[in-house]
Order: C-alpha cells, then structure tokens, then sequence
C-alpha cells in the first residue's frame, strides 16, 4: 500500500513548486531591468550636467617680416647698357702723286704712335723736282714776253696819238695791240698756274699724319712702287674715341642729347670687365643716330672718350679704351624729382609692393613706376613716406594677413632673406 502512494505524492509536489519557481525568475528579471534603467538614467544625468570644452577658433599666428621705412628722394634716371668701342678719327693714306718710296718712318710700325704733321712716308721727288724747274723756265719766258708786248704796246699808243686819227672802236684795239698784250698775260697766269701744280706735287712726295693717332695697319714697304689709288698706312686718331651704344627709344626722355656743337650731353662711366670693379672712364653723350639699329630696333647713342689709349699724363693710371672692345655703359640722365627709391627685389608681381599697414596687416598696394633702373625701380605713385615695406618673402601672401616685426635677434632666416635680396640688388 504503502509503495503505491509515493509517486502520486511526488506528482502532486512538482505542479505546486512550479509557480513559484516562475515567479522567482519573473523578480530576477524585474531587478535585472531596474538596475539597468536606474544606471541608463544616472548615465545621462552624469551626461547632462558634466561641463563641456567649448569649441574655439584658433588664434591667427602673424607672420614674421622685415621692414624698412620708405623715403622720398631725387635720384638721377641712370641707363646702363653694352657699347662697341669705334675710332672717332680713322683714314687710309693714299699717295696723290705716282714714285718709289724712298723713305718710311721708323713709327710706321702697327701700334706706334705718331704726331700730327709728322713725316711717314716720302715718295721719289726728282721727277717732280724737274717738272718744277721747267714750270719755273715757263714762267721766266711768259714774264719776258709780257714785258716785250707792254713795250710794244706802248709804242702803238704814241704812234696812235701822234697820227691823231679818229677811228671805229674795234680797229682802235688792234692798233693798240690789246689782244697782244692780254695774251701775254694769260701765258703768264697759266705758267704760273703750272707752277704751283707742279710745286704742289713736288710737296705731294712727302706724306704726314693729319692728326694725332696711332699707327693701325701698315700697307707698304720701303722701295715699293705706289700709284695714287695705292695704301699706304691706315691711322687711328688717339684724342678721341667713340662708343656705340643701343638704348631703348622709350627711355630717351630721360637723357641729354646735344642738339648742336655747343650743347652738353649726359655724363656716362664706362666699365669693362677687363679692367676690374674698380676701374672705369668718364665719357658723354655727343649724338644721336639719326636712325634705329635694325636688328633690334633700339635707339643708337654716341658716346665720346677723351684719350682713349692714356697718352696724356694726367690719364696714365686709367684702363685703356682699345678700339673694337665690349663694354658696359652707364648714362647719367635726368633727376627724378621726389620719388621713392625701391629694389627690383622687393617689387612683387603686376607692380605692386608688400605694405605693413598700422594694424599690422599685409597691404597688396599697386604702385605707379616712372623709371625703371637695373637695380632699382623709381616709384611717383601710390605710396607715402615712413609707410613700412615688406622686404621679407612670403609663400602665400594674402591681404590682411597678420604680421609683426622681427625683433633684434628674432627671424634670423628672414634677415637672411633681406640680405641676400639687398645684396642681389647691387650687382
């Protein structure tokens, strides 16, 4: 009996526990969710009330530059440009009369310098020596036979007189012998004539230099026979040379050129690489070509040197000018009045300067350029004194960027920069 009852009671204790056992897991869940929820909510109190970092701009840096001050100044335009040296005085001698050289100056020799008037070469005179004497006999007999005809002529007269005969005008000059005697004077006049011509090519035979110059080229020797197309010796004059130098039409306005013989014309300081930096000659502007060079159409100056080859001796120190050389020109033009002075460097693209302004910002400022010069460019335009250029260079300029001055001792690689631009400047 008693093993019968046991699994019905077992039966009967699982349905009860069930409930209960559901119950306990339906708490556990419960407490599960609260405790999440209650940590979701102080999650997004916490989230609410903690202080936030505010987002903010960050600060401009400014930019470290150099600056210089700008001044006004009067500044004299100077041109420079390359110049071919040209002799101002240049000849061939040519005999005017035909011999044998029978004489030639030991300075007829390429390089020597020889004296105005001084003897170089001396053709056989004793043809023209002959000719002379001969002239002279021709004379003595027309100077003898106009005296014979004034003789006779005079006897007319008083035979004319004597007869007291009135007659037509024309018969009166054959009875005074009139015709005769002008005869007579014209064979004088043309002996004499004779004579000079053969006294001219008798001084002919001795050739001299016409003016102070330097021996170029030798032609002949001692012995040769010349005829009166024939060379001789080619001279360049040593007082004065010339410089031809191109200069772009454009910047003629700024020069003085002489318009007549009286009249001054620009100061140049000549330069050539031979002769060092510090070396140089003074010359000045004599012409203008009265047409353009035509390769490249510039304008073209003449340019004279005293003393090219320093003969004189307050010049002896001084390179001397060969002829044919390449050198540099510099023209001295005219003032330009009350403009500021700025390096090729510190001008920035489309004519325009970097300015400071007073609240430290970058200024792009187009300026006005009246000259242009091999260093600088001369500013009338745009800009006022004690203004603050940038001379510092900037990778990306943009207007009203900040900027601020290097101290001493601050922005070394922008005083480098400036350095280098100024030295840049100066060649």
């Amino acid at each position: 009996m008693t093993t019968a009852n046991t699994p019905q009671h077992s039966g009967t204790q699982d349905q009860s526990s069930w409930p209960r056992r559901l119950l306990g897991a339906a708490v556990r869940l419960l407490l599960v969710g609260l405790i999440i929820a209650a940590a979701v909510v102080i999650y997004r109190y916490q989230m609410r009330t903690s202080p936030r970092a505010k987002r903010k701009k960050p600060p401009r840096q400014a930019k470290l530059v150099q600056v210089i001050p700008l001044r006004k100044d009067d500044c004299v335009a100077v041109i420079r440009q390359n110049g071919t040296v040209i002799p101002a005085q240049q000849v061939t001698l040519q005999p005017q009369v035909a011999g044998q050289i029978v004489e030639l100056s030991p300075d007829v020799v390429p390089g020597c310098r020889v004296e105005a008037g001084e003897k170089l070469v001396a053709i056989d005179p004793r043809d023209y020596e002959i000719a002379v004497q001969q002239a002279q006999s021709t004379v003595a007999m027309a100077e003898k036979d106009l005296k014979l005809e004034r003789g006779n002529q005079a006897v007319a007269r008083q035979e004319y007189e004597l007869l007291g005969e009135v007659i037509v005008e024309e018969d009166r000059e054959l009875v005074l012998r009139e015709p005769q005697l002008a005869s007579a004077q014209a064979a004088l006049k043309s002996a004499q004539a004779a004579l000079k011509k053969s006294q001219l090519n008798l001084a002919r035979c001795e050739i001299s230099a016409p003016f102070n110059a330097i021996v170029q080229h030798k032609h002949v020797d001692l012995g040769a026979t010349v005829a009166t197309n024939s060379q001789l010796v080619t001279l360049i004059g040593t007082d004065e040379a010339w410089i031809e130098v191109l200069v772009p039409t454009d910047e003629l306005q700024w020069l003085y050129i002489p318009q007549s013989n009286g009249d001054r014309g620009s100061s140049v300081t000549i330069r050539s690489s031979a002769w060092g930096p510090e070396q140089s000659r003074t010359g000045r502007v004599v012409r203008l070509y009265g047409e353009l060079e035509p390769q490249g159409k510039m304008a073209q100056l003449l340019v004279a040197v005293d003393d090219p080859f320093c003969l004189k001796d307050e010049n002896r120190d001084l390179p001397q000018l060969l002829i044919g050389s390449y050198v540099h020109a510099e023209i001295h033009g005219r003032t330009l009045t009350s403009v500021f002075p700025i390096d090729w460097s510190h001008l920035r693209d489309n004519d325009t300067v970097w300015i400071m302004n007073g609240q430290g910002e970058l200024e792009i400022r187009s300026v006005e350029i009246v000259f242009r010069g091999a260093q600088r460019v001369y500013v009338s335009g745009g800009l006022s004194e004690n203004e603050q250029l940038v001379v510092t260079d900037i990778a990306a300029p943009v207007a009203g960027m900040p900027l601020r001055v290097a101290q001493a001792g601050e922005g070394q690689n922008a005083a480098g920069a400036v350095q280098v631009a100024e030295r840049g400047g100066q060649r």
